[in-house]
């Protein structure tokens, strides 16, 4: 069983310079030089950016020059970092616990992650992962909504809904968000390739 303690982090506040104001020592009009505040981009945002850059870039690249994998590979990691590295330490030994079919190791770490971070997307991701492993399907399909709530371009959390929705019987969800993955990231195979059968099986759809 593995174990883990989960470490507070504090937050560090950046303050703008004022403006600088020059008095004139004779009586007269007082000049005044304002300096714009730098605009400081917090973690997050930096990180928003670059998702924001590599989307971009996925969707122009040629299937066939290799580059697609890479960018996909980076796309991943970057959802997968966090303010804390903490936070993402936990993430990689639920992984490992998963891995280890330790899954009550695994659930215990990513409910108390969720905990004290909300907002991460990939927490939610890898207990959805887990509830499905678990098949605990309706679990599942409520941490990947949270996913998509958080980031509505996760290509892995809309073919995750889309595995379920398959197991689940309901073929129109499946396809739906099958395709909708598809969109986010034109490169997935597998994901086309289930597209292709699910259209022959339903060809109105």
């Amino acid at each position: 069983m593995l174990r883990f303690s989960i470490i507070a982090v504090s937050l560090v506040a950046f303050l703008a310079l004022p403006a600088i104001a020059q008095d004139n020592p004779k009586g007269e009009a007082s000049a005044q030089v304002e300096v714009a505040p730098q605009k400081k981009l917090t973690a997050a945002q930096r990180r928003a950016d670059e998702i924001d850059k590599l989307f971009a870039e996925l969707q122009k690249v040629d299937a066939l020059s290799g580059k697609a994998k890479s960018l996909e590979d980076r796309i991943v990691a970057t959802w997968a970092r966090s303010d804390s590295v903490t936070a993402e330490l936990i993430l990689s030994q639920s992984g490992k616990a998963m891995t280890a079919d330790e899954f009550d190791a695994a659930l215990q770490m990513l409910n108390e992650l969720i905990a004290v971070r909300p907002g991460y997307a990939e927490a939610y991701n890898k207990r959805a992962s887990l509830y499905f492993r678990m098949r605990r399907y309706e679990q599942s399909l409520a941490d990947l909504d949270k996913v998509l709530d958080i980031e509505p371009r996760h290509f892995g959390a809309l073919s995750g809904r889309g595995m379920i929705f398959e197991k689940q019987g309901k073929p129109d969800q499946a396809l739906d968000a099958f395709r909708e993955a598809l969109r986010m990231n034109p490169h997935m195979a597998l994901v086309r390739e289930t597209i292709k059968v699910l259209e022959k099986e339903r060809p109105a759809l």
